[in-house]
């Protein structure tokens, strides 16, 4: 073997130790990646997010969704948010207490987040979970969603949250990356 191949050949080995610590770091503690999305922009982020982590994607389902047509969601929207409603969910996560890290997303609806994420916060006992939210706004930026997160579950511990301008653009993948490697999710 000439001294090429053997750089290539060590090379290759210690890319596949690494590779194998990084996962073996991210599996050590369960992730789940939970959003609520109706445009589907929180839900590609929360696929991009499950792609680059070992981790349980899940959906926050309504048991009655909301309307496709966006005038009538914005109506039913609004009228839960007046009665501070807490819709019911068809998502029912059996296994919560298994999971140490939760990414939650959502869109920021009025500045705040919406009512079916509160039924899907106070489902849970979320004490001693961190939680890292994820937010698609159209220029909201995160409004006061974060702190609806840390007065909605107070004995989480709720981190920095990636906000994303509607579907994001050519650097979400970086925003995304950059993020999670804050939050030791990947090396």
């Amino acid at each position: 073997m000439n001294m090429k191949n053997r750089i290539f050949f060590l090379l290759a080995f210690f890319s596949l130790i690494f590779s194998l610590e990084q996962t073996y770091a991210q599996t050590e503690n369960r992730t789940l990646v939970v959003y609520f999305s109706e445009s589907g922009n929180t839900c590609g982020i929360a696929e991009r997010i499950h792609v680059l982590i070992p981790s349980d994607l899940v959906e926050i389902e309504m048991e009655h969704p909301y309307s496709d047509n966006y005038s009538t969601l914005l109506e039913q929207a609004e009228l839960d948010l007046l009665n501070n409603a807490r819709p019911p969910l068809r998502t029912h996560i059996e296994n919560m207490n298994e999971y140490d890290t939760i990414l939650l997303g959502y869109p920021n609806w009025y500045a705040i987040l919406p009512m079916p994420v509160y039924t899907f916060l106070e489902s849970y006992n979320f004490n001693g979970k961190r939680i890292i939210p994820f937010c698609s706004h159209g220029n909201g930026m995160m409004g006061e969603t974060v702190s609806n997160i840390c007065k909605t579950c107070p004995g989480a511990d709720v981190c920095e949250a990636l906000s994303v301008t509607y579907s994001g653009g050519g650097s979400l993948s970086d925003e995304i990356q950059a993020w999670l490697i804050r939050h030791n999710l990947i090396n």
